[in-house]
């Protein structure tokens, strides 16, 4: 049994006392703690009471996971589980928004005495006592074919239990337990997790064939199960309960006796196959241990075959899944349906101090779960922050999936991101899974989140807060662990003042809000732009080009471009396009509306001198020429020219005018 006792936080108090195997923690009513603290995730973690011990994994929470010792702190990563002791302190969130939890464990367990140990290297001299008595042998081989002939993993680990209750007449339970490498891989599907090396009871048999009550405890004493996985034996202990004494989870199941034998693989433990007698004292026998470990040794081999078998199961569905999404893609691409910007090295090119400022503040956040809201006008390169944020995090591994929620209708959008079962709809000939599940363990970029219908932003509003998806027609959620970049060229806080954008939504998605500056902000920047994308098109086209001449870099520089990056692209591709081979690009080449900036310039009274001096030339001439136009009214003038009539007496000021 464990204790989490609540030292703080709005529900500063609160103690539960739980034996159950996993303990949910989190603000859903469902969770078995219920925390009322903000930062606090629905569903933010979980503490697995194992057979080998208690660990703790965070359930992709927004503000993550730590435990403090008395003399360290440890962060959960994304496929982390830690092992926790009496004493340890939880802490739920981040920063100044922290719940603390004080985890108290039950006593351990005495040992049971022991009766006869066979050690796994010893399965020759039980093979041979096997092979002595026919009559056994016989059993042992139409055991050992139904579990040859078993399908699955499910099936192999039910075959494996009725064989154990056949071979062994006195054993009235049997009980499997795996050790829970992978969550994807559990018996049945399993809830995900991320408890690597925790050994957690699979499965339970009685004799009359039927599976455990619901919500039992598989009875596995903790103390049984270690001295079998330390010693690398079969274990026989016989009148546990008059021996142990105060063993809970011996006396709790009345167990009389009991074989513990270890599942392997080479050096590798896979699990414990445990066998009881609940009925009466000692009717296990140290012969019974013999046909058991025999039985081990080649349950062994067919567990780690339907675990493998399975593995590639999930491996090819996830490549399946994703070649799926990167042809659309490519197809998208090739269509004209591009999207921001994207550098093909995933570099992101700027040295001002605009795009230092946000570099600095996306090292901040790409090892962190938070959900990241990037902010910037149309075609700033939102897309290749993102990919930014998921190439230097832990989860660069994995695929990175994006998608426009303005490219799609409502009810393709949401088959798209959820996936759907077949026949849901018209046209929905098979399962597919959607980009949750294909981004599951990664990060899914949403582009142009304000243009999610409502009813899609429902579903993403469960999908971040709990962690869980439902496919179009299923009736079942799925558990997806996914770090979700969002980003916008709106005012998402005027879409909610005006009733479009759902205002709980908008507070989950602006957990880390990092803003794009638009090219006209960055003016530095654009020569290494310029020159990077030279160099890029140069090379697709076959065409290299040999600079930029100042004149024409001048005008480049000067230019607003208010379609941003993309913009700049376009252009450079037409020029690399026009020019012959070898050639500078010159005023002459550029575009008319580029051009316009050098009439500006002649006009303002052909300013040489710095681009700062040049710049400022033009603006002067452009506010006297906006007040002689509207007749000396500032009000008109600054209306005119899109700024405020505040605006226009500091740009007065700074030119002395």
């Amino acid at each position: 049994m464990i204790v989490l006792e609540v030292l703080d936080g709005r529900s500063r108090g609160l103690r539960l006392e739980a034996e159950r195997q996993d303990t949910y923690i989190g603000r859903a009513q469902g969770c078995d703690l219920v925390l009322a603290d903000e930062h606090v995730s629905w569903r933010h973690a979980r503490v697995v009471q194992g057979i080998d011990g208690v660990t703790i994994e965070d359930l992709g929470s927004t503000n993550g996971t730590a435990v403090v010792r008395a003399t360290s702190r440890t962060e959960l990563g994304d496929e982390a589980a830690l092992a926790l002791s009496t004493g340890d302190v939880i802490e739920l969130g981040s920063g100044a928004q922290v719940c603390r939890l004080r985890l108290t464990i039950a006593e351990p367990e005495r040992v049971a005495q022991v009766v006869t140990v066979k050690r796994v290297a010893e399965v020759g001299g039980a093979t041979s006592a096997v092979e002595g008595d026919p009559q056994r042998l016989q059993a042992l081989y139409r055991a050992e074919s139904q579990i040859g002939r078993a399908a699955g993993l499910d099936d192999v680990l039910a075959a494996i239990a009725e064989a154990a209750l056949a071979l062994v007449p006195s054993a009235t339970h049997v009980t499997l337990v795996l050790r829970d490498d992978d969550a994807a891989l559990r018996p049945g599907g399993g809830e995900p997790g991320t408890a690597t090396g925790t050994y957690l009871p699979v499965l339970s048999r009685a004799r009359c064939g039927s599976p455990a009550p619901p919500g039992e405890p598989a009875p596995v004493p903790r103390s049984i199960f270690r001295k079998a996985l330390a010693e690398r034996a079969a274990v026989l202990f016989a009148d546990a309960p008059k021996e142990v004494g105060t063993s809970a989870s011996i006396l709790g199941a009345s167990v009389r006796s009991t074989a513990a034998v270890p599942l392997w693989r080479g050096d590798e433990i896979l699990g414990v196959l445990q066998v009881d007698n609940r009925d009466a004292p000692g009717m296990l026998k140290p012969r019974d241990l013999d046909i058991l470990l025999v039985l081990a040794e080649h349950a062994s081999l067919a567990v780690a075959g339907a675990r493998l078998v399975k593995r590639l199961v999930v491996a090819e569905e996830r490549l399946r899944s994703e070649n799926r999404y990167l042809k659309g893609r490519a197809e998208r691409l090739r269509g004209g349906a591009a999207g921001e910007a994207e550098d093909p090295a995933g570099a992101i090119i700027g040295r001002s101090p605009p795009m230092l400022r946000l570099l600095g503040e996306l090292d901040k956040v790409v090892d962190t779960r938070v959900t990241v809201l990037i902010e910037g006008e149309t075609g700033t390169g939102k897309e290749l922050v993102a990919s930014a944020i998921h190439s230097r995090s832990r989860r660069r591994d994995r695929l990175f999936v994006a998608q426009n929620c303005a490219a799609l209708s409502e009810s393709l959008l949401e088959s798209e991101l959820f996936g759907h079962k077949r026949g849901s709809f018209t046209g929905a000939i098979e399962d597919k899974k959607g980009l949750f599940e294909i981004a599951d363990g990664s990060t899914l970029f949403l582009d142009e989140i304000a243009e999610a219908p409502p009813a899609i932003q429902s579903k993403l509003l469960r999908a971040l807060q709990e962690g869980e998806i439902r496919p179009v027609g299923a009736t079942e959620s799925k558990r997806v662990n996914v770090r979700v970049v969002a980003a916008t060229n709106r005012d998402l806080e005027a879409e909610v003042a005006a009733g479009r954008f759902r205002e709980d939504l908008y507070y989950r998605l602006r957990v880390f809000p990092l803003r794009v500056p638009p090219l006209r902000e960055r003016r530095g920047d654009i020569a290494l732009l310029v020159q990077h994308l030279l160099d890029r098109y140069g090379r697709e086209l076959a065409k290299p080009v040999a600079g930029v001449v100042p004149e024409a870099m001048g005008l480049l520089e000067a230019y607003d471009w208010p379609g941003n990056v993309r913009e700049l692209q376009n252009e450079v591709q037409r020029l690399v396009i026009q020019l012959d081979p070898g050639a500078f690009v010159t005023p002459e080449s550029l575009s008319p509306r580029l051009r316009r900036a050098e009439r500006l310039v002649a006009a303002a009274g052909g300013a040489k001198g710095t681009l700062r001096e040049t710049l400022d030339a033009v603006e002067k001439h452009l506010l006297v020429e906006a007040l002689r136009a509207q007749g000396g009214s500032k009000t008109a003038a600054a209306r005119s020219l899109g700024i405020t009539r505040e605006g226009l007496h500091k740009k007065l000021r700074q030119f002395g005018m």
